[in-house]
């Protein structure tokens, strides 16, 4: 059960396109070109279009895909939403030339195809930009592909177009599959071998977390560095670039602590990054210990929280979060 290569250079080839698409939209959205969804979380013409071109380039190398994607096509065949739909269409086009409004549609419906009650099967899951708030301050966002195989990630690929980079260069693709990751930097096409970094002990250990605080308990993260002897500042970034940034060593945690006991986290927003920083020698479980469950659809519904590591401090770090929360 490992993805083919096929599956991997058409992932790679999808995240690129889509990470160019972003970089052209970023810091240019003109008033209008966002919506606000359900969960009042934004949502922004380049979100739709690159789901519509992850799609439409997996669809092309591999024919038939099934995805579970965070966008949803409805949401651009409203009456009220035509200015929208235009604006991604021509933000498309950047990638796709000659891409019509129904072509378009059609791409971001493959993302919502899929029964997303399925826990079975081969399926993609994608996040278009992981961190929209993050995209739109002109700061860090990801482009978040997983692939998927009977509930087990098997495929990661993780476009991160602003990330500083070792080198100097800005821009990162992070690709894993098993037993090995990778980064791309900035234009270079030969990839760079990625490991975890572990810290001398625990108390040297770096925190990464979120810049949005709704989306972690930011408070339960200072009582647990404090347990575990940790003084240093925590490195603030947004979006699944956290897991790039503990797969290659600029952090050694990335909790994402449980803001009430109902949430569940969506698969679209961990497949790729978990798999990346596993592949990188680190680990990954829920706020309890256990492994991440991808077997029940679109969210991680057996599953609470997410706690990332470089691996040989993972259970300290388990034992301290659960002493906090209570689990």
């Amino acid at each position: 059960m490992s993805a083919s290569p096929s599956e991997v250079h058409a992932a790679l080839a999808a995240v690129t396109a889509a990470s160019r698409l972003c970089s052209a939209a970023q810091g240019r959205l003109a008033a209008g070109d966002t919506l606000t969804k359900s969960d009042d979380s934004p949502v922004t013409v380049a979100d739709f279009a690159a789901q519509a071109v992850v799609c439409a380039e997996l669809g092309d190398a591999l024919g038939d895909v099934v995805m579970i994607g965070e966008e949803d096509a409805d949401d651009l065949r409203a009456d009220t939403a035509n200015e929208l739909l235009a604006g991604v269409t021509e933000l498309v086009r950047g990638q796709r030339g000659g891409a019509s409004h129904a072509d378009v549609l059609d791409w971001i419906a493959t993302g919502t195809s899929a029964d997303r009650a399925a826990s079975s099967g081969r399926y993609w899951t994608l996040d278009p930009i992981d961190g929209t708030k993050g995209f739109l301050r002109g700061d860090q966002y990801a482009v978040a592909l997983g692939l998927i195989d009977d509930g087990e990630v098997i495929l990661g690929v993780l476009g991160c177009p602003n990330l500083p980079n070792p080198d100097g260069s800005r821009g990162a693709i992070f690709t894993a599959v098993e037993g090995s990751c990778e980064a791309f930097y900035g234009a270079s096409p030969d990839p760079v071998d990625i490991a975890v970094v572990a810290p001398a002990a625990v108390a040297e250990a770096k925190f990464c977390e979120s810049v949005e605080s709704g989306h972690s308990d930011q408070s339960q993260s200072q009582q647990i560095a404090q347990l575990l002897g940790i003084t240093s500042e925590p490195f603030r970034i947004d979006s699944q670039c956290k897991y790039g940034a503990v797969a290659r060593g600029d952090a050694s945690i990335y909790l994402r602590l449980p803001t009430r006991a109902d949430y569940r986290e969506k698969i679209w927003d961990h497949a790729a990054g978990k798999f990346v920083v596993e592949q990188a020698g680190g680990r990954v479980t829920d706020v309890t210990g256990a492994p991440l469950d991808f077997a029940h659809g679109a969210c991680l519904e057996t599953n609470s929280g997410v706690v990332a590591t470089s691996g040989e401090i993972h259970d300290d770090v388990i034992a301290a979060v659960r002493q906090v929360l209570g689990v």
